[in-house]
């Protein structure tokens, strides 16, 4: 995962009303469009790779060459913000992390509610059936000019892991350093009682390494891509959050394109993503099970465990949405897209 600084709001509206000068009057349907994401060019490490490269052969194929990707992994194009201002103002498509997309819609953090979904089936109905998500979709296109095309796994669910001890319990995260993505994942370890401090993903491996930070959340494929395995020893399965990232699309260049070419690109995007899908689920217990045999110790906690976890977790991250300001109808569809009414105030 890349963390980045926030760019202020103000600056990217500035950026989308100039994209859409810099964009009337071009020809939309591009040639070649670039494709940027993080992580290595590895289909045995990156989710997102295996996603960007099956995403091309299908975009090519179904619009007979008439859309062309060039992918550029492991943020070559820059860091989330940057690559974010760039789909906004040039004919491009990007697959961003909640650092990305959260500056311009800061509501996607409700998706984020830990233990909002029990497996992948119910993770996947959110996000491609709810009303919450067709509302991020819908404001994220107005505050900034770009579509929201797929909702793209990166690796299964969120696991902890660390070099101090092994976590089975909240109340082993006393007094552990963890390094956070975002502010969210501070918030969740500060509720169990640890710090979090924001690392950029580039700098992860080199601050648990010198003991910046004890651990650090992730899915397995995250912790194989960044070899995390080799200085974090306790690999605890909590499956606390859903791991995922964004495809998405500048809006003016989408549009642009001839009907027949739209229809094409979008059914190469949900049949890239169908793809992914099913292959990750089929990785996930491989990654477990690699991960072990590089000497972590695993750890599976106890359903009563799980229930201190969600206990303690969700009140104070529902409560520090809360005190971000994010209004409660973003939360209220949330949970009832998730069957969680209950949680409902």
């Amino acid at each position: 995962m890349t963390v980045s600084k926030p760019f202020p709001l103000t600056a990217l509206a500035s950026a989308c009303l100039l994209g859409s000068v810099l964009l009337t009057g071009q020809a939309m349907a591009a040639t070649t469009i670039n494709l940027s994401y993080n992580g290595a060019p590895d289909p045995d490490k990156n989710a997102v790779h295996v996603f960007a490269t099956n995403l091309k052969e299908l975009v090519e194929d179904k619009t007979g060459g008439e859309i062309q990707l060039e992918l550029y992994p492991n943020s070559m194009l820059g860091e989330e913000e940057d690559r974010m201002e760039q789909t906004m103002n040039t004919p491009k498509l990007n697959v961003a992390s909640f650092a990305g997309v959260s500056p311009l819609v800061d509501e996607i953090f409700v998706s984020a509610i830990p233990f909002l979904f029990d497996d992948f089936d119910d993770a996947r109905a959110f996000f491609d059936e709810g009303d919450y998500w067709r509302e991020v979709e819908a404001t994220l296109k107005e505050r900034a000019g770009v579509d929201m095309l797929a909702v793209v796994e990166e690796g299964g669910f969120l696991a902890f892991t660390n070099n101090e001890k092994p976590i089975t319990h909240p109340d082993d995260f006393e007094g552990l350093r963890f390094r956070a993505m975002d502010p969210s994942q501070v918030a969740l370890y500060e509720s169990f009682g640890a710090s979090g401090t924001p690392i950029p993903w580039t700098e992860v491996y080199m601050s648990l390494r010198t003991g910046v930070a004890d651990g650090q959340m992730n899915p397995p494929m995250y912790i194989i891509l960044g070899s995390l395995y080799e200085v974090q020893d306790y690999l605890t399965l909590a499956n606390i959050q859903y791991s995922n990232q964004f495809l998405v699309g500048n809006s003016q260049m989408i549009e642009g394109w001839e009907d027949d070419v739209r229809d094409a690109f979008m059914e190469a995007v949900a049949e890239a993503n169908h793809n992914a899908r099913v292959h990750n689920e089929s990785q996930v217990e491989e990654r477990i099970a690699f991960l072990e045999e590089q000497g972590m110790e695993v750890i599976r906690p106890s359903e009563d465990d799980l229930a201190a976890f969600r206990d303690i977790g969700q009140p104070a991250y529902l409560e520090w949405l809360a005190e971000r300001g994010i209004e409660q109808r973003w939360i209220d569809m949330a949970l009832e897209d998730a069957g969680m009414s209950h949680l409902i105030d």
